[in-house]
């Protein structure tokens, strides 16, 4: 048997009724009372005595701005994508159209301009209508607005189980501070201030919060357009989302519509003719779905996402994940970043052609920067952000690292094996140690077995190449190789490296300290991709001696801004994604500035580019040279590289105003998939060689975008650099002549042969040594 209610507080009784009407009037008296003070004086204990309870009631209301959308910009100020908590658009009340106005106050609160906050009179009338057995509303605008503003603030902290609903988890006590928070904040803003706010921080559907939102969302319009019959049914939505939902309940849409229309015209808001036709008009939507979050980005998805990784690691944003999150995704933040439309636009459109179709999942990434700034321009890859049948899709940025310096997530592939592309900076120590690029070297020499005397002034080379003691189980790998049996002679480090001939790198090497090289490595910011060793970025160990020929995963984005150390005359700057951050009221927040350091001396960078210009006019790159036309080419260099498998490859290299890497390989689990004997996009390859994609990739690219950011001439490096005498180290070589001449004309060994298409030249440098490229 269910219990029985006392008649005294069972409001289905009569008695319980006038009780009920009895203790809200108190209530009015009370709220009357502080409506007053202290415009009139009050007599009398029980007045007093009611201002005081009135005035423990606490009148604090943080009106913060309500969750807004933020906005991510390219460089142009054209938008990326936005990503939001809650989806809203503020906008200014003369932007709202007064139809919109007219009907909310008419449906909700008709007395708005009369009351302090609170109406007396609507209360009086509820409690009247409850006694008699009807529910009925007594919640100003003012009210709303409170109760609003609250449960917004309550949000933005997380404490969405503390949020108070209408006639759902309200109390007496909860319904007397908004009261009086009601009164508090009409005594310090003005009706159309209140207006404003309430029409930018309501709920009309879970995709549309305030009244642009709604209006773009169920009328594919602004709210300053809106029409009578749209702004009437938008105005009645308010009371109910889910009950007068046009979409999901027309005919109940209809109805409320209509009430509203029949309540501004008895308001005398609207004409009888106006009424009639607006009644008259079918309820119709035109939905515009919002697609937040950088899955939807208008182009450079995995950009966006690096871009929002980068602030949600940003202690400048809270000190909390949590604080930082609801900023960025709540705070309605205008974000300007780096990124160029039209290089991301030809980076995505290469990428995309690199594997066709792409059933087997092979990876192609490639990313540029500014030399002298670090400004990221472009960031590609071959697959979908959201999953689409008969798609490569993935959520993983390929190019870049997996974690920051800090050890925060960044959700990178964390590289690949960069190959031969590391040979550069082995290269460059030799020019630093004050060596001709033309000295010649033993590349016949193919053992360097353990105990080898490697020079290392701050540390201990470790590895070997000896096929003798990997027979005795010692450790190393086999003999040095290099694929194709012309190389094993004397060369000079010049050809060497534009022929990508690891016994020449080797050779080179054993005449250098270590310790130097390490340092050219650190100092342009090269690093692995993968934790290791407690590190979330570990130093590329050159002390290891498959490092020379590039075995530690290295992201493109960190081998992008190394070769742009060349390109900036030995100043390495730190890759940057955001130009500018500013909040909802205009504030700066903190962004990204250009931080460059000087990395290698001018004359060595300036040495680099010589022999990286050549790797293209006459060594592994011949194939690829970028140009404007058929005929005409720019100043530009590159390396080609490739790891022991095939199975990622590469080409990175730069002009003066730009650096771009161009990595394609398998980017899937251990990434140890052999990129031999496959057929990609069609074609049959042995082996895949930097030049062959990766390659294509990197020169319609550069040959696109490259002029619209500089192709001006690399400064020449010193003439003694290039044929000895000076400080510097001519070495054996008879045919060095006795002047400078340009890139494209000193001397070298015959070119490598072209490969028969579908074949591989098999020319990279890894971990193993056994490959060129």
């Amino acid at each position: 048997m269910a219990p029985r209610k006392n008649p005294l507080f069972d409001t289905a009784t009569t008695l319980g009724k006038i009780l009920v009407f009895l203790g809200v009037s108190a209530i009015c008296g009370v709220l009357v009372a502080g409506l007053l003070v202290p415009a009139a004086a009050v007599s009398g204990s029980a007045a007093s005595g009611s201002i005081e309870f009135f005035d423990t009631l606490p009148a604090e209301l943080k009106v913060d701005p309500p969750n807004q959308t933020t906005r991510i910009l390219a460089a142009d100020g054209s938008e990326i994508a936005s990503v939001y908590k809650e989806n809203r658009t503020k906008v200014a009340l003369n932007q709202i159209s007064p139809f919109v106005k007219e009907a909310v106050i008419a449906v909700e609160d008709s007395r708005f301009y009369e009351h302090g906050g609170v109406d007396t009179t609507g209360i009086l009338r509820a409690v009247v209508s409850t006694a008699r057995g009807n529910r009925q509303g007594a919640s100003t605008i003012t009210q709303q607005y409170v109760n609003n503003v609250l449960n917004s603030n309550l949000a933005a902290e997380g404490r969405d189980e503390d949020i108070k609903l209408n006639g759902v988890n309200k109390g007496v006590g909860d319904k007397l501070r908004e009261m009086k928070l009601a009164i508090a904040l009409e005594k310090e803003f003005s009706k159309e201030q209140i207006l404003e706010g309430y029409l930018n921080i309501v709920f009309f559907n879970r995709d549309a919060y305030g009244i642009e939102a709604a209006s773009r969302f169920f009328f594919s319009t602004t709210a300053k357009n809106l029409s009578l019959p749209q702004s009437a049914l938008l105005a009645g939505l308010v009371n109910s989302p889910s009950a007068f939902d046009p979409i999901s309940n027309p005919e109940n849409a209809k109805q409320r519509r209509d009430l509203v229309l029949s309540l501004m015209l008895s308001q005398g808001k609207i004409t009888q003719a106006e009424h009639d036709a607006a009644v008259a008009t079918p309820v119709k939507t035109k939905v515009t779905q919002p697609k937040q979050g950088c899955a939807y980005a208008s182009s450079a998805p995995y950009f966006c996402d690096y871009v929002l990784h980068l602030l949600e690691n940003n202690p400048a944003y809270g000190a909390e994940l949590a604080e930082r999150q609801r900023l960025i995704y709540g705070g309605g933040l205008t974000i300007k970043t780096t990124l160029d439309r039209n290089a991301q636009a030809v980076a995505q459109e290469q990428v995309n052609a690199s594997a066709g179709a792409n059933p087997d999942k092979w990876g192609a990434a490639m990313v540029s920067v500014q030399p002298n700034s670090g400004k990221i321009v472009s960031m590609a890859q071959n697959t979908r952000f959201l999953p689409a049948k008969g798609s490569f899709d993935s959520q993983v940025n390929f190019n870049v690292d997996k974690l920051d310096k800090d050890g925060n997530d960044l959700n990178g592939l964390g590289g690949a094996q960069p190959g031969s592309t590391m040979k550069p900076f082995t290269f460059a120590q030799w020019l630093n140690e004050g060596k001709s690029m033309n000295t010649v070297v033993d590349a016949a020499q193919r053992v360097y077995p353990l105990g080898f005397p490697w020079r290392n002034s701050c540390g201990q080379v470790t590895g070997g190449y000896s096929t003798e003691q990997k027979n005795q189980n010692l450790g190393t790998a086999d003999d040095l190789q290099n694929a194709e049996p012309q190389w094993y002679r004397p060369l000079s480090v010049l050809e060497g490296l534009y022929n990508s001939i690891n016994t020449v790198t080797f050779a080179s090497a054993a005449q250098l300290d270590f310790c130097g090289i390490q340092k050219i490595v650190d100092a342009t910011g090269l690093h692995g991709g993968l934790p290791a060793d407690g590190e979330p970025n570990p130093k590329v160990n050159m002390s290891t001696l498959a490092n020379l020929l590039g075995s530690t995963q290295t992201a493109p984005l960190t081998m992008a801004s190394a070769f742009a150390t060349f390109a900036n005359d030995g100043k390495y700057c730190e890759p940057i994604a955001i130009s500018s951050v500013t909040d909802q009221t205009g504030a700066q927040l903190p962004a990204q500035s250009t931080s460059c350091r000087d990395a290698v001396t001018p004359e060595v960078a300036r040495g680099v580019n010589y022999a990286l210009q050549e790797v293209l006019n006459q060594g592994s790159g011949s194939l690829i040279q970028p140009r404007i036309s058929t005929r005409t080419s720019f100043p530009i260099g590159a390396k080609t590289g490739t790891s022991n498998n095939n199975g990622s490859t590469w080409v990175v290299g730069h002009t003066t105003g730009l650096a771009t890497a161009a990595w394609f390989g398998d980017p899937l689990g251990a990434q140890d998939r052999s990129g031999q004997n496959i057929t990609v996009n069609g074609k049959f390859y042995q082996g895949i060689d930097g030049y062959m994609i990766a390659g294509p990739m990197f020169s319609n690219f550069m040959s696109r975008v490259a002029p619209s950011f500089g192709t001006e001439p690399f400064p020449a490096p010193p003439s003694e650099m290039l044929y000895g005498g000076g400080g510097f180290d001519r070495g054996t070589d008879p045919a060095a002549p006795e002047e400078p001449q340009e890139p494209g004309t000193a001397p070298s060994a015959p070119a490598a042969p072209e490969p028969a298409p579908g074949s591989s030249s098999n020319r990279n440098g890894n971990g193993n040594g056994n490959n060129e490229d």
